[in-house]
């Protein structure tokens, strides 16, 4: 599977639902996305997952090929002061359910056309 951060975007957005986030919604699709998505695109992708401490919790997301992908920012009103603190798979997936993965996983694999 190659890495095409475009093609990532856009197979989440159609993959996300309330099956991988409990806080989805029809207007912020993002909403609550940020541990189940940066689990998924750390396993098919590899990286380095980061997070940034914010009000609400830990906000998690990727780095790939030494630059940053936060695919799920566009859930927040406001731009993130990214901080960039290493995590590991066990600190995202405190906020994340294997139901949740599995299901995004399936979902994303339906829409993502990057195979290859």
């Amino acid at each position: 599977m190659s890495f095409d951060p475009d093609q990532v975007q856009d197979a989440l957005r159609k993959a996300w639902s309330s099956s991988t986030s409990s806080q989805w919604t029809t207007s912020n699709p993002a909403a609550g996305q940020c541990n189940v998505t940066s689990l998924l695109v750390h396993e098919l992708f590899g990286g380095v997952l980061l997070k940034t401490p914010l009000p609400a919790g830990d906000h998690f997301y990727n780095r790939i090929g030494g630059k940053r992908y936060d695919f799920t920012a566009c859930q927040f009103a406001q731009p993130i002061a990214y901080m960039d603190v290493p995590a590991n798979r066990a600190d995202a997936r405190s906020g994340a359910t294997n139901d949740q993965l599995d299901e995004l996983r399936a979902a994303f694999q339906a829409h993502f056309t990057g195979r290859g």
